[in-house]
């Protein structure tokens, strides 16, 4: 996963989890706006999520942040 990428699910994760506590979940359309102006990058979200990692469609954002922090 590119670094840009990692950068944005972190703060993403920290941001959720700031308004709402550890136990919040998200999905990984939480990491893009409305719009889908970089499909390169969210099919490269979709695929570390679904198809390497096979995650549900919300989890944890501390789970999700833990994860990328470790290089999973």
């Amino acid at each position: 996963m590119r670094q840009s990428l990692k950068h944005k699910i972190i703060e993403v994760c920290d941001l959720k989890m700031e308004k709402k506590g550890e136990t919040v979940g998200l999905s990984f359309y939480a990491f893009f706006a409305n719009r889908n102006d970089d499909p390169d990058l969210l099919m490269e979200a979709a695929t570390w999520w679904i198809k390497t990692h096979k995650l549900d469609h919300f989890e944890k954002a501390k789970k999700i942040k833990e994860m990328v922090l470790s290089g999973k």
